[in-house]
């Protein structure tokens, strides 16, 4: 709820006290957990570098006690911060860490959002066949273990680098599809979806 009502300013501010106690009680788990969250904080308010400073803490916090679900979230902080820097190349290595211990310690979530963020970011490279085959493995693990949310994700990926391929008529069914879902959950993604539809059907 707090993500829903407070400003990413605020939350800083709370998540800095959180991260201090944390530091003084010599608790590494819940630091690692508030460099996490500042991290995001900073990433949703364009502060891209800032956000890259804490999950580059994160992960060091993460390695040193063994927690691999903790490195898995760092990782993908990570590749999501450099590729919105552009920087996809590197955001990739980080991605398939990511997936590498996804698969480790068996959580297919975690594998899926792995494979979802390979295919964008080989999507924006313009390799869109290698896009479409991560988001294929993406879709396929989404459906087993019941994320709508992540299979409408992936359809919807996959149906714009369908359509950077010349395949509309494709790109069009996945969209149609991927909308269905999103307004099923009621994601506002749904608009952005309805919107290219509309461009792709003139």
């Amino acid at each position: 709820m707090l993500d829903l009502r407070q400003h990413p300013r605020e939350q800083i501010l709370w998540l800095e006290a959180g991260l201090a106690a944390a530091r003084r009680l010599k608790g590494r788990d819940a630091e690692g957990v508030y460099l996490d969250n500042l991290g995001f904080a900073y990433a949703i308010l364009g502060e891209t570098r800032r956000a890259i400073e804490h999950y580059e803490q994160y992960l060091a916090i993460a390695r040193e006690i063994g927690d691999r679900r903790g490195e898995s979230s760092a990782l993908s902080g990570l590749g999501l911060a450099y590729a919105i820097l552009g920087e996809n190349r590197r955001g990739i290595e980080y991605h398939e860490q990511q997936l590498a211990i996804a698969r480790e310690i068996r959580d297919r979530r975690r594998e899926g959002n792995a494979l979802g963020n390979l295919g964008s970011a080989y999507h924006c490279l313009g390799e869109n066949r290698r896009a479409i085959e991560y988001f294929e493995q993406y879709l396929a693990i989404a459906r087993e273990i019941g994320d709508r949310r992540g299979e409408g994700n992936a359809l919807w990926n996959m149906s714009l680098a369908l359509d950077k391929l010349g395949d509309r008529a494709q790109a069009i069914a996945h969209a149609e599809t991927a909308l269905q879902i999103f307004e099923r959950i009621e994601d506002p993604t749904a608009e952005k979806v309805r919107k290219q539809l509309a461009v792709w059907k003139r």
